[in-house]
């Protein structure tokens, strides 16, 4: 990496969409003993540690049926920041180089931007507040808002 750059900790979690929720949600907890950590309509979020989540499953949908065999795959990849602070850094590095950030997404506890690499594969730098998720989600967004990062 360049010196002086703002870096992600780690890869932080992987969403990938699949046909077939149940089954696939029993293949990660049965063969990789993940722990289904919550679930959502059309997900489900598994850990093999006490995060919210590492592997985020998506089932698609009955209306997707003409692009179901070429949508089934890696939806985005998501980098996980060491704090608030290091995830706006990292946005103004981003918007600087002249990369396009496409949504940010913001819960009770996280906050992630998202953008494509020059593929269109789908990436997010997120902040994960483990203490207020560990107290449990709440309605509405996260505290901090991300000042000067726009989509």
């Amino acid at each position: 990496g360049v010196r002086g750059m703002v870096k992600p900790m780690q890869l932080g979690h992987t969403n990938i969409r699949v046909k077939d929720l149940g089954l696939s949600e029993r293949f990660y907890t049965q063969a990789l003993g993940l722990n289904v950590v919550s679930r959502r309509e059309n997900g489900v979020n598994l850990s093999a540690r006490e995060h919210s989540q590492e592997l985020v499953l998506r089932e698609i949908g009955p209306r997707d049926k003409e692009a179901e065999v070429k949508s089934v795959g890696t939806n985005h990849l998501a980098w996980e920041m060491a704090s608030f602070d290091d995830l706006q850094a990292i946005c103004h590095q981003l918007m600087s180089t002249g990369i396009k950030l496409t949504r940010i997404r913001s819960v009770s506890y996280a906050v992630g931007v998202y953008f494509s690499d020059p593929d269109g594969n789908s990436n997010e730098v997120y902040f994960e507040d483990v203490e207020a998720f560990r107290r449990g989600p709440e309605e509405g967004e996260y505290h901090r808002k991300l000042e000067g990062v726009s989509v």
